[in-house]
């Protein structure tokens, strides 16, 4: 027998460089994703316009938004991808168990989110400078303040987090039953049709609001931590239960 005793901290730090390495392809497909968005956001995340005789002048808005969205897609798709049985078994190469498998998925998570976030907040200055060089916009917007894209890039990083986390336990959940495939669809479009026959607000409204209109900055931080907490620890709750091969 070894006298070596495994340290939680050291292989959870070797998983996840080696995540890192091993799911390159999700960051490759997070270019392309934001790509793709940036392609739908030349034509602006809104409009308005007005004539006067022979003079007509329309205004376009650009911002991120677009890409900030199809960047929480990526990071739930990347999420439930990373609890598939392939994914898993690759643990094992490694002295390992379930917790530190799950803390290197979140880790590797919460770095994805970060590059994700970066990107994602940055693409609208990229879309500026592509609609100028290629369409000849004239461009009218207030001062770059880097306090501002700071605290962009920020906020963006705890919802794309926050949607990670929802990948992770919806990937968990699969996991333990092929069954959840088919109920968490029906559970999200039956809520919204039984809310709308009750002539009520959907829920998935409620949860908008909840989350993306908070005025509060320090109110909002709290909101999505705690909420990636519940998921995040439900998910490695789950996960520990299964059996070591499943």
């Amino acid at each position: 027998m070894s006298l070596m005793r495994a340290n939680l901290g050291e292989i959870v730090k070797k998983q996840c460089a080696y995540k890192r390495k091993a799911n390159i392809d999700s960051f490759s497909s997070l270019v392309m994703i934001q790509m793709i968005a940036i392609l739908f956001s030349f034509g602006g995340s809104g409009m308005m316009g007005s004539s006067s005789g022979n003079m007509t002048i329309d205004v376009k808005y650009y911002s991120a938004d677009i890409v900030i969205a199809f960047t929480m897609i990526w990071s739930l798709v990347t999420a439930i991808t990373i609890t598939t049985k392939p994914y898993r078994n690759q643990d094992f190469t490694f002295v390992t168990n379930r917790m530190s498998s799950s803390l290197a998925n979140i880790f590797f998570l919460l770095i994805a989110s970060i590059i994700g976030a970066i990107t994602a907040s940055l693409a609208s200055y990229l879309l500026r400078a592509l609609g100028y060089l290629l369409f000849d916009y004239q461009f009218y917007g207030h001062p770059f303040l880097l306090k501002e894209l700071i605290l962009g890039i920020f906020i963006t990083f705890l919802y794309v987090f926050c949607i990670s986390s929802i990948g992770y336990l919806i990937g968990t959940l699969v996991q333990v039953n092929k069954i959840f495939i088919g109920v968490i669809p029906v559970l999200v479009i039956g809520s919204s049709i039984l809310d709308s026959s009750m002539q009520r607000e959907p829920f998935i409204a409620n949860v908008f609001q909840f989350f993306f209109m908070e005025s509060s900055i320090g109110l909002f931080i709290f909101k999505i931590v705690i909420t990636a907490a519940i998921f995040f620890i439900a998910s490695i709750s789950i996960l520990n239960r299964m059996e070591v091969r499943r």
